[in-house]
């Protein structure tokens, strides 16, 4: 990548990037797949012709599913979800037929390190978080939460793994919630936080 003129990112080794006069062209490996995005077609093109002396590949055209991360397009715009994905960790925990909620955690909950609280399974809940950690790439609402419970991995409890199934259960009623990239032609990143 760096032979064809792309700067590798100090930050992921695996991506990719080459400016070219108010143009971008971006490449990501992972493993042996390949995510391509540009805004300038002809160096698109160019990058293709020179991957393919290279390697033997095959174009599966536009993205729809990488990483357990869906992509649709629309006239609205690219819509990043994870349906699947909760769809069967709802399965694998055994919560799929679960009665679903409406909040991820109840309001001024009281989770803490408590010395004598029923102790559980530490692995199983420690996966557990870890998957819905990595569903927080695209669901920002259950970013809170998944903070206060991963605060606990190292001694959870009863409690603990409650406050897990009621995320499971408000994912049960949102499970392709997601985030959407507007075609708006304007490109406003907004924050929010609690200043508290």
């Amino acid at each position: 990548m760096k032979a064809f003129g792309c700067k590798q990112s100090n930050s992921d080794h695996t991506l990719f990037e080459k400016h070219k006069k108010w143009k971008v062209t971006t490449l990501i490996v992972y493993v042996d797949d390949m995510v391509l995005t540009r805004d300038d077609p002809c160096e698109t093109k160019l990058l293709h012709d020179y991957l393919a002396v290279k390697f033997e590949m095959k174009d599966l055209g536009q993205l729809k599913y990488f990483l357990e991360i869906e992509i649709a397009r629309s006239a609205r715009g690219i819509s990043l979800s994870q349906r699947k994905y909760v769809l069967d960790l709802l399965t694998e925990t055994g919560m799929l037929a679960c009665k679903p909620v409406e909040t991820t955690i109840e309001m001024n909950h009281r989770l803490g390190n408590f010395p004598n609280h029923a102790r559980i399974d530490k692995g199983s809940y420690q996966r557990l978080v870890r998957r819905l950690i990595y569903l927080s790439h695209t669901r920002p609402d259950i970013a809170y939460v998944i903070s206060v419970v991963s605060q606990f991995m190292h001694a959870p409890g009863e409690k603990h793994m409650n406050a897990v199934y009621k995320i499971l259960r408000y994912l049960k009623g949102t499970p392709g919630k997601g985030l959407l990239f507007s075609k708006d032609g304007v490109f406003n990143v907004k924050g929010y936080t609690d200043a508290d």
